[in-house]
């Protein structure tokens, strides 16, 4: 967490930070706009705040988008607001976004960690029932081929839908499929009235990518990336539940045990 401290300390980094928050996956040139610093300072901060994997970046094309990593943050939390009361925590910590903070306008989540595992058991916890029910309380039936269906259980809620499908497939390497589809069974097993569901259920189907990288002798890079529909609520209801899901993902990996319930619900 030192490389975590010690990149926040700096104003500007921390400005960065703020802009990509108001606008996630920006490129350097539109970081640099308006800004009063030199290209190559904005690059040198950019360099901390990722190794601090405070930022994530992630090719398009001939572009390197730069993302916002809330894994190291949400770690801090876990560490030390985890000892106090938590919900008032959150809720103060939500006030004071709500009057102070402009909305995200992005609807792409992009969270980097790195797991003391191998690529093999990595994919394994990402594919198999018995791993995913513990640190998500999800289990999902796919072969997991390119173009399968991939059918999700949570809850005691099966959901299957012909557009519910793998949609790549690299073992050990890379998965990505689309998004579950929001049926009346999952609705009321989680606690979602019908006029939310309905209007997740119209906008267009979002889909998540797990990017796999052995990264040292003894780690796994791993990036998680949502794309949602631009003008659906989908991406804030998600917004707090990525973190804590990777977070109990690497503690069961690295220790056998996930983390409580409690902490990664949502």
């Amino acid at each position: 967490m030192d490389a975590v401290f010690k990149a926040l300390a700096d104003p500007s980094r921390r400005r960065l930070l703020d802009r990509l928050r108001a606008r996630n996956g920006q490129t350097l040139r539109e970081l640099c706009a308006g800004l009063d610093m030199a290209r190559q300072s904005v690059s040198k901060h950019l360099a901390v705040l990722e190794a601090a994997d405070l930022v994530t970046t992630v090719r398009q094309g001939r572009e390197k988008l730069h993302y916002l990593n809330a894994v190291p943050i949400n770690a801090i939390a876990e560490r030390w607001i985890s000892q106090f009361d938590r919900g008032r925590v959150t809720a103060l910590a939500d006030l004071k976004r709500a009057l102070e903070q402009p909305p995200m306008d992005s609807k792409t989540f992009v969270y980097t960690t790195y797991i003391r595992t191998t690529p093999e058991r990595l994919w394994q916890a990402l594919t198999e029932p018995s791993f995913t029910d513990r640190y998500w309380g999800v289990s999902f039936e796919s072969d997991w081929a390119q173009g399968s269906p991939l059918v999700w259980k949570q809850g005691g809620a099966t959901m299957g839908d012909p557009e519910q499908v793998v949609l790549v497939s690299e073992p050990h390497s890379r998965l990505a499929y689309t998004w579950h589809t929001f049926t009346d069974d999952w609705a009321k097993t989680v606690g979602i009235g019908e006029d939310v569901r309905a209007q997740i259920a119209a906008e267009r189907r979002s889909t998540v990518t797990f990017d796999i990288e052995p990264h040292g002798g003894d780690q796994v890079k791993l990036t998680v990336t949502h794309e949602f529909d631009p003008d659906g609520i989908l991406h804030g209801m998600c917004s707090q539940g990525w973190p804590p899901i990777l977070s109990s993902l690497k503690t069961l990996l690295e220790t056998g045990e996930p983390l409580p319930p409690d902490t990664h619900e949502g």
